[in-house]
Formats: structure tokens, sequence, C-alpha cells
């Protein structure tokens, strides 16, 4: 039997993206002083609904962009075409897959990067390039099979394709800076392909005949480099040279395609500027030119692309406040499944959790800023506010006391000594009324009391019997993170019995009672103590007995099992199936051409008790966890009528975390 039911799941940033697709006009002098906002001529290429990014001039059509777009529940591909932003067209693509990216036009077909096809082995990303002509008709995967491609370029003649590449060895999870290689190939020869960079992403052709590519040069700075080719064998003519100086990070390189010029752009990190921006570089002088920091210096820029005639320069951001199109972060929002029976949706919060009956969705915050502990309709219409204390996560209900939750309160990701307890929320179920959002969430009182000490350390991740009588958490108490049992109604703190459930010098955490009451999963590195990085799924009966391993990416003794890293495990709804979060799938995208994303390997799996069955649920660039598995809602469980969510989350995202205004470390 299928997997089935709703699964409620969190996505880092996504939400709150609003991204649309823009160009300016390029000055004929870009380094003259009179260069304005006004003169550069900024127009919106996308129509305000849901995400639209990663753009490129179609090399026939004008001003027509091909882009992607979340609008279908899914990353897909679209054309936009000059005053019909608000129709935009789809582009053909792989059917069913849940993931595209990078479309580029020319000479009637469309190259893209999809991931509907699965790799033979765990730990390989899904990305490869294909094709398919404007007018519809097959498919066609362009890279080889095994192989790991993203980020096309192709040539303006359409002749000649380049790529990222990740070769066919396994994913080293790396993520931050990706260990890919440049390759170029004939279109009409996919298979026979040169590496012209050993090291290098984010290629971009200038003319037919030389490479721009991105990497992090040897100082810590990433820094765009060029390489020749040789007409004849596409093999590299001479030594790659650096383009751009140290002192400042730039990335994702564009330039003109058809004859080069002087001119190319590259998004940048200054010191002294938190935004990235999109400038231009004289290859000649070596002076850079601003560009969109004349028009918004306080929103990031990403990606830009040039048109084909070298007039107008292209690029997402934020679409600003108050901008024509979507302007607020729905509470909720589907997503496509690849599970018929599985619906799926996208909470704007974290740690998602089914009220008893199904009616609502407990959500915390972002840990810092938001509120801690709010509780949503389940058709996503209203919210309310239980507390606005923030630094609350990973919220359970409690299944047979009305308006009880539990929860952890402190820092989230400490060591085993920091404080952080379990409490025990309780709110007034009957104020949960109204139809939809107001203009300010509704903050509903709730009680909080603390259950476990001050100094037992680390305690945290509560999750409740179905009787209601007892909760399972994680632990710091000893030194090592091993899970325990409490009382919900007295805690330790009014002299409840604390019972231990496992012990070692190991993490064990995220433990999930099942429903059916027999078992409680939860995530471990018990079978490799001395690696924090892996972690696997682990059960055991509530009396401590019966402990064994699940494993998931290969069989016991197997390279695949002890590679795994999976957490936020949860049950089903009959207890047959656990749901997670894994690194199964590598990466989808390069990481430094988007917003901050801490895991962005993070995908969501289901299988069996037993490890058989698995299945992906999530293909995209994003860190998706945090998931929740609750009944089958209907297609009639989210709310008609204008979404409600959150005006105030729009356009709060962060550039990735690791990258600063100074070189990265060596």
């Amino acid at each position: 039997m299928e997997p089935s039911g709703t699964i409620v799941f969190a996505s880092v940033g996504v939400t709150g993206f609003g991204f649309d697709v823009f160009s300016v006009a390029v000055p004929a002098s870009p380094d003259d002083d009179a260069v304005s906002a006004s003169k550069l001529d900024e127009r919106r290429h996308t129509d305000g609904v849901s995400v639209n990014f990663n753009g490129q001039f179609a090399d026939d059509a004008g001003d027509a962009v091909a882009f992607v777009s979340e609008r279908t529940g899914a990353a897909s591909l679209f054309l936009s075409r000059p005053g019909a932003a608000e129709r935009p067209e789809p582009l053909p693509a792989a059917e069913g897959s849940l993931f595209h990216d990078r479309p580029t036009v020319r000479g009637g077909r469309v190259y893209f990067v999809s991931a509907h096809e699965r790799q033979d082995r765990p730990f390989r990303s899904w990305a490869a390039v294909y094709a398919a002509d404007l007018g519809g008709g097959e498919v066609t995967r362009v890279t080889p099979r095994g192989v790991v491609d993203m980020s096309p370029a192709v040539s303006a003649s359409g002749a000649l394709v380049a790529v990222a590449s990740y070769g066919d060895r396994p994913w080293a999870f790396d993520f931050r800076v990706l260990e890919t290689e440049v390759a170029v190939f004939r279109a009409a020869e996919p298979a026979r392909r040169v590496v012209v960079a050993r090291r290098g992403g984010w290629p971009a052709w200038h003319g037919d005949r030389a490479l721009l590519f991105h990497r992090v040069a040897d100082d810590g700075w990433w820094s765009v480099f060029r390489v020749d080719l040789s007409p004849g064998t596409l093999e590299p003519c001479g030594a790659e040279r650096r383009v751009t100086p140290p002192g400042l990070h730039c990335f994702t390189p564009a330039a003109v395609g058809s004859g080069g010029g002087r001119w190319i752009a590259v998004a940048t990190r200054r010191k002294g500027r938190a935004q990235r921006h999109v400038e231009l570089f004289d290859l000649e002088t070596e002076q850079f030119s601003p560009l969109t920091e004349l028009l918004n210096p306080d929103i990031h820029h990403y990606n830009p692309f040039f048109s084909p005639s070298g007039g107008r320069l292209g690029y997402h951001r934020f679409r600003g406040s108050g901008a024509p199109g979507d302007s607020s972060v729905p509470h909720l929002q589907p997503v496509r499944s690849p599970v018929a029976s599985l619906r799926m949706l996208r909470v704007h919060g974290t740690f998602p959790a089914f009220s008893p009956d199904a009616s609502h969705l407990a959500i915390n915050g972002d840990f810092f800023q938001t509120p801690g502990a709010m509780v949503l309709r389940s058709d996503g219409s209203k919210r309310w506010t239980l507390t606005k204390q923030p630094n609350l996560f990973y919220t359970a209900w409690s299944p047979t006391e009305p308006g009880v939750l539990f929860t952890s309160v402190g820092p989230i990701f400490e060591t085993t000594k920091a404080t952080v307890r379990i409490a025990r929320l309780e709110f007034d179920p009957t104020k949960l009324t109204g139809d939809r959002d107001d203009d300010d969430a509704e903050e509903v009182g709730a009680t909080l009391k603390l259950l476990t000490r001050p100094e037992a350390g680390n305690d945290a991740f509560p999750s409740v019997s179905p009787c209601g009588r007892w909760l399972v958490f994680r632990s710091g108490r000893t030194g090592h993170k091993n899970l325990y049992i409490v009382d919900t109604a007295r805690g330790e703190e009014d002299g409840g019995e604390v019972r231990r459930l496992t012990d070692g010098e190991w993490i064990d955490t995220m433990p999930n009672w099942s429903p059916d009451g027999e078992l409680i999963a939860f995530s471990s590195n018990r079978h490799d103590p001395a690696n924090p990085a892996v972690f696997s799924i682990y059960l055991v009966r509530p009396d401590g007995s019966g402990l064994r391993r699940v494993h998931v990416a290969g069989p016991e003794g197997s390279p695949e099992a002890d590679k795994e890293r999976i957490n936020h495990v949860c049950f089903s709804p009959d207890s047959r199936w656990l749901l997670f979060t894994a690194n199964f799938g590598g990466v989808m995208a390069e990481p430094v051409a988007g917003p901050n994303q801490f895991q962005p390997y993070g995908d969501l799996y289901v299988c069996r008790l037993d490890g058989s069955g698995l299945r992906r649920l999530t293909c995209n660039a994003y860190e998706n966890g945090t998931p929740a598995w609750g009944p089958d809602l209907g297609l009639e469980s989210l709310s008609l009528g204008p979404a409600s969510g959150d005006k105030d989350a729009l356009g709060k995202f962060d550039e990735p975390l690791w990258l600063t205004s100074e070189p990265l470390s060596q």
C-alpha cells in the first residue's frame, strides 16, 4: 500500500524570496559618472506571482525572457514575452520533474536542468542537462548517464554547450564551494566533452571561443576566470587567466555571447556593503561600474544575464514592498507531490505539528525574531500567536488535553550544557475564532510551565505518547545527548519521574512517538560516535527494549549506510511509514548563486519501518525539513479566496551565512 495523508514541512527562506526578473539598459559608457537610475530604465519581465528567478533572454524573440518559477508548486520553466508578463507561456520541460533550472533558448530549442531521472546509487545529485524543441516533442538528455551537470551555458550560435559538472564521481558532501569542473561539448555531440577547467562553475560564453567561469581563488576571493578554446578541438588554448581582482567577491559572470565585447557583468559582495549587487567590469581598464546599487541599494540582486545584442542586462531580485503581485507570504503553499496519495504543503514557519483532530497546526517561528509558538488553521486561513517569546522550537500537541502543547525553550543547536528546557504551553482553544487573518496577527493568551530543571542542560525535542501521559525528549544532562521520558503533567520540577531511555557516549536526538504507541523513532550517530555529521534512524520500544537501526541508504556494513545524515524523523498516521529529511540526493544547483541554505542537500523521503520502499518527496535547491505527517485533508482543505499570509515577511531572507565581505578561509 502506498503512503497516504498530508505532509507539512518547511523550506529555508524560499517563502520570503519574492523574486521577479528585471532588466536594465546597459549604458553606452558604463564608466560615465552621469549614469543615473532613470537612464537605466529598469523593466520587470515577470508578473509578481510566486518566486521567479534565473532568467535568460531568448535569442530570437526580442525582449522575451525564459525563467524559472515556483508557481506550479515546483520549479518550472516559462517564457515571458514583451507586454505580456502577466501571461507567461510554459516552456517544454520534463514531465513529472520536481526541479528545473537555468533555461536557455537558442535556435528554436530550449536547454535546461532537470532532475526527473534518479541515480542508481545514493549520494549523487539527479541534476542533468536536457534539451527540447520549442514546438514540442521529446525531451532529450544531453548529460551522459551517471554524470551530474548543472549551470548550462549555450553559445550564441547554439553550437556549443558548457556546463558546471560534478562528473560521475560520488558526492563528496561539499556544498559551500562546490567542487565542479567546467566541461564543453558540441550540441550535436554531447557525449564528446572536453574539460577546460578542473575547478570552476557557472560558465558563460564570451563570444564562441572563450569561456568565463567563477571559482574561489587561492587567496580566498570568489573570482572570475577566463579560458580560450581551440576552434577545432575545443581544448584550452593556453592557461586559464584570472579576470577580476582580489579584494571583493565576484561570481555568476555573464557576457555577450556574440562578439564578446569589453564589458562583462558579475554579482559582487564588497567590504562595507551587506548587499549582493550586479556590476559591470571593463576587461580593458579592469574597472568596475555599479548598476543595481544605483537603483535599489538595499536589495540583493542575483545572477546577471545579457540580451543577445548586449543592450540590456537582466537579473532577479525581491520585487519590493508594494509592487504589483503577491504582497504577503501565504501561511501554507501547495507543493507538487510525486506520490498521488500524499498531499504536500510548505508552511511559513518551522516545526509544524498537527493537532489531534488535524484541524490546526502548531508552528514555531525563526527562533530569533518572530513569535515562538503559533497556531494555524490547517486550511491556512488564519493564524494565532500563543507567545511572542522567540526562542521556542519543536512543538508537539497533547493527544488527550485540549489546548495543551509541549515545546523546547532556549537556543537551538547548542551544546549539551546549554540551558534548554521542556515546557508545557496551555491556552484556551475556544479563543481560536474568526474566519481570516486581520492586519495584525491575533494573540491568544497562553501560560508556560517549565517541566525540566535548568541545571539539567540541553533538554529539547518533545514528543508525546498516544495516551498523553508521557513525553520523550532529548537531554544532555550527563554530558551526552540521550533520550529520556517524563510525566507530561508534573515534569521533574514537581517531583515527577524522569526515566532514561537510551544511554551512551553518542548523540540520540529528535525522538518521535508512533501513533500506535508501540515504537519511538529517533536519529543517532551511535554507529559512528566520533562523527557528528552522520545520523541514521533507530527504533526502540518505550520500555527500552527492541533497539534496532533502520538501514535506508544501503544494507548493514555497506559504505552507503554509514554516510547517512537523517534527521527530523516522524511516523505516518498509521505507524507503518517513516518520514525524514536526508542527504541522499546531493546538491541540485550551485549554492553561491542563491540566498542562504544551511544544508541545501536536505530533502524529504519516506520508507517503511524496515527501510524498504524508499521514495523521494522533494527535489530542489532548498533545505527542506521539520516535517509533520497528518491525515488526508482532501483537496478542499485549503481555504478558498485570497490567501492569508504574513505581509511583513516578503523579502526577508539572508545571503549565504558563510559568505561575507572577507576572503574565504582555505
